[in-house]
């Protein structure tokens, strides 16, 4: 085993920096090749899709032996020159799935879409009114300071008063 902090150290490397790397470099091309954008997409598309199932089954799966090296291994399959593994994996296992699933997909990111904007407007409206009531609260509690205090010039005059009346 390589070790928890190696395998990441690698997989950081040979899964994000690289292929970022070799994209950087066909995007920055004289003549981009539609075929080397396409097979960089799909790389970038199931290393999505990879984070996202990981982030769920990381706790059931990480404790397997060479897990860390297995995905290791899988990542570098998916974009080696010899294999392009992301051009088959988009082809047979990915792509079939959302195609079959894409109008519930696009349902479903609507109505996450709507019911965030409602949670957005009520949070805001929450907070304007807490807002609001606590800039009331303070303007009661000065007004009522001031009301119970004496006037400056008030006191003054009085403690003249008294002054004169020893």
């Amino acid at each position: 085993m390589l070790g928890y902090f190696l395998s990441t150290v690698l997989l950081m490397a040979f899964g994000y920096v690289y292929p970022a790397y070799q994209c950087y470099k066909e995007m920055e091309k004289n003549v981009v090749s539609k075929e080397q954008i396409l097979f960089w997409c799909r790389y970038w598309i199931l290393v999505a899709v990879l984070i996202v199932i990981e982030s769920f089954a990381d706790v059931i799966v990480s404790w397997l032996p060479l897990y860390g090296e297995s995905k290791l291994a899988f990542v570098i399959y998916l974009w080696h020159p010899k294999t392009q593994g992301a051009n088959y994996v988009y082809s047979v296992m990915l792509r079939p799935i959302v195609t079959q699933h894409e109008k519930e997909i696009d349902r479903t990111i609507m109505e996450l879409w709507c019911r965030g904007k409602d949670i957005a407007v009520q949070f805001m409206r929450n907070g304007a009114y807490y807002g609001q009531t606590r800039i009331f609260e303070v303007l009661r509690y000065v007004s009522t300071q001031a009301a119970a205090a004496p006037a400056p010039a008030a006191a003054a005059e009085k403690e003249k008063e008294t002054g004169k009346a020893k």
